[in-house]
């Protein structure tokens, strides 16, 4: 089968970081899978190189399989669980998701960081880190290269929060439902959330992860805003310019529409138990063999030529949702 001869060697070598990257992910989870692939993927492509063979595949597994990871990730997700959090956490959330993307664009354009890469880490540091970054990229059409850079910067931000954030909730004397729902909408990647709410309390941490999985599902709002966007400026340069083929059709991240029918199907109650837990795992495989990919593209050179300011940032963004999750709560009294 020629598909599979041009595009298997990438997809195997994908395969195997893959599988190593999980394994480091589960010894070392406050670093997680995610990140040990495309970490391991930036290391061979920036020392030995990958084989030319793989290149295919490798283009591959960074683009569809990273898409078709975003929608088995929506079976295991239940659009019933945003209404369990309660009206509080979504007033707080909605919230802190404006001012995130406020802060994202407006301190982007001031420090001049390209506009691509300020989307990227505004969607992952105010959604839910990598996996809002991978829904987002291919609406946007983002390189390579800047998607590791993002996911990089909101990793770094990850690791710091579950360092910081509970000492810092029992000096300012956080109820247990008040640092959940701090945690669960200022740190980005679900594992982090989980790591300090637990290191908080058992009550904290069991109400952090449901906040972060109300949170994830702003994706899919977020998502086709952003497909609305990338579709209106086309249909304008269309029109400007004659030259330019516009077609809706083709450009609409398609792959967002059956993220929803799967999410659907959980709310609905036709996956449920096994079969929720095998999608949320095959899901998040499916996203590191596509990391691993993205970093077996990455190139550091271009990373270093970017320079510094995409990291101060997403320091500044996340800095200020952490303000901002905190003092609403203060303010109606939550704490």
């Amino acid at each position: 089968m020629r598909w599979l001869r041009e595009n298997g060697p990438g997809l195997f070598l994908a395969l195997v970081l893959a599988v190593v990257a999980t394994w480091l992910g589960n010894i070392f989870p406050l670093i997680g899978g995610p990140v040990f692939g495309i970490f391991l993927g930036m290391l061979i492509n920036n020392s030995i190189g990958k084989p030319v063979s793989t290149l295919k595949g490798v283009g591959f597994t960074s683009k569809k399989i990273l898409q078709w990871a975003i929608i088995v990730l929506g079976g295991g997700l239940s659009l019933g669980q945003v209404w369990k959090t309660g009206v509080n956490s979504l007033y707080v959330m909605a919230l802190t998701l404006s001012f995130a993307f406020t802060a994202a664009y407006g301190l982007g354009k001031i420090m001049r960081v390209p506009a691509r890469l300020t989307s990227l880490i505004g969607v992952g540091t105010a959604i839910c880190g990598g996996s809002a970054i991978a829904a987002v990229s291919p609406i946007i059409e983002a390189e390579e290269t800047e998607v590791a850079y993002a996911i990089s910067t909101v990793f770094l931000f990850n690791v710091i929060a579950v360092l910081i954030f509970p000492p810092l909730g029992h000096l300012l004397g956080l109820s247990n439902q008040a640092f959940g729902l701090w945690a669960g909408t200022a740190i980005n990647d679900t594992s982090s959330v989980v790591a300090a709410g637990y290191a908080y309390s058992t009550q904290a941490g069991a109400y952090a992860t449901i906040v972060k999985l109300t949170r994830t599902t702003m994706i899919i709002p977020i998502s086709l805003v952003f497909a609305l966007t990338v579709a209106t400026r086309k249909k304008r340069d269309a029109a400007q310019d004659q030259g330019v083929n516009y077609s809706f059709k083709k450009i609409f991240p398609w792959f967002i529409v059956w993220f929803l029918v799967a999410s659907l199907l959980n709310t609905l109650g036709l996956l449920q138990g096994q079969a929720v837990n095998y999608l949320n795992q095959l899901g998040k495989f499916m996203i590191v063999m596509a990391l691993v990919a993205v970093g077996l593209v990455a190139d550091f050179r271009k990373m270093l030529k970017t320079g510094v300011k995409p990291i101060f940032l997403g320091l500044l963004v996340w800095f200020v949702v952490a303000v901002v999750s905190i003092a609403v709560q203060f303010m109606t009294r939550q704490i």
